[in-house]
């Protein structure tokens, strides 16, 4: 391990209960800055609305610590809005916003498009699969960027069982994003959940980084981050246990693929390789091919359209 990264994990990676409840209070209300959450949602009815519920009560009514909690609703064919609404969550549906620009499927294309309609200072997101959800996910990544003034972005981390099985989730990060890490961006090996889905960042931060629009964002946000202000604006928090529903095989494949795309974008600029996957299902002649695409499109940093300058001059 690099002298870097093991200071970095001495100075940067920290517990929910280092910073407790009421000095983050205090920092909020001395620096002024405002908080928004958001959950980028897919047919999650099922759990959604607790999330929602939890932050409400814990981080809006029991402490004002959060400011607005905003779902993005990507295109769900079940109840996640209106699950999403009743449990006092802004909802907007990803296709109303920056219309001017087709809608692409994707992960990051909600969270890129979530910096439009949110206004926070600090710009938290949260899975909305998550299950025996904690508001300690929201307070602990956003603690440090409220009382800590040379961090930027904080990812949570958590252990994360697989069935009965403590550790065993998390098999595309083991699998495919921290070996590229660690070969590629070995400063960012001490990151324990590179992949989760629980972070936290300033918007002067976010405004300025590019978006893959699909299950990479999260890779690309950090090696884009580490780049842009540097390791020890980075951090990370440990929350306890992360459970959530698990993807199949084939979609971890598909998954991995997609991350595999967006290092090899940051390793080689301009350098295309065949932007697809091909996996096999078993049918009534043996294996067949499926044949699917690689997300290789990215949005600009949202710094640079119209819409978002104009709204922040008026």
């Amino acid at each position: 391990m690099l002298n870097e990264v093991e200071r970095w994990l001495t100075e940067r990676s920290w517990s929910v209960t280092d910073r407790p409840l009421h000095r983050i209070l205090a920092a909020k209300q001395r620096t002024g800055q405002t908080v928004s959450v958001v959950l980028p949602a897919l047919n999650e009815e099922e759990t959604v609305g607790d999330i929602v519920a939890v932050i409400r009560h814990d981080l809006m009514q029991q402490v004002p610590l959060v400011d607005e909690i905003v779902v993005v609703d990507s295109g769900s064919t079940d109840r996640t809005s209106e699950v999403a609404a009743a449990a006092g969550a802004t909802v907007v549906h990803r296709d109303e916003i920056l219309p001017r620009i087709p809608t692409v499927p994707g992960k990051g294309e909600v969270l890129w498009r979530s910096l439009l309609v949110t206004r926070g200072d600090i710009v938290c997101f949260v899975d909305a699969d998550l299950k025996e959800f904690s508001s300690d996910f929201v307070s602990g990544i956003v603690g440090p960027l409220l009382t800590d003034p040379g961090v930027d972005l904080v990812k949570a981390m958590y252990d994360r069982p697989l069935g009965g099985a403590a550790g065993q989730g998390g098999r595309v990060t083991e699998l495919m994003a921290r070996p590229l890490l660690n070969m590629h961006w070995p400063q960012l090996a001490g990151f324990v959940q590179p992949l989760g889905g629980e972070y936290a960042a300033r918007r002067t931060l976010l405004e300025q980084l590019p978006f893959p629009v699909g299950y990479g964002v999260e890779l690309g946000m950090l090696v884009d981050a580490l780049h842009l202000v540097g390791l020890d604006a980075l951090a990370q928090v440990d929350v306890g246990v992360r459970k959530h529903r698990h993807q199949d095989g084939q979609a971890l494949g598909r998954m991995s693929a997609a991350i595999y795309r967006t290092a090899q974008l940051r390793l080689a600029r301009g350098h295309l390789v065949r932007p697809s996957l091909i996996q096999f299902e078993r049918g009534e002649d043996g294996f067949e091919p499926r044949t699917y695409s690689v997300d290789t499109e990215e949005r600009p940093p949202m710094v640079e359209i119209a819409e978002y300058a104009s709204r922040k001059v008026a």
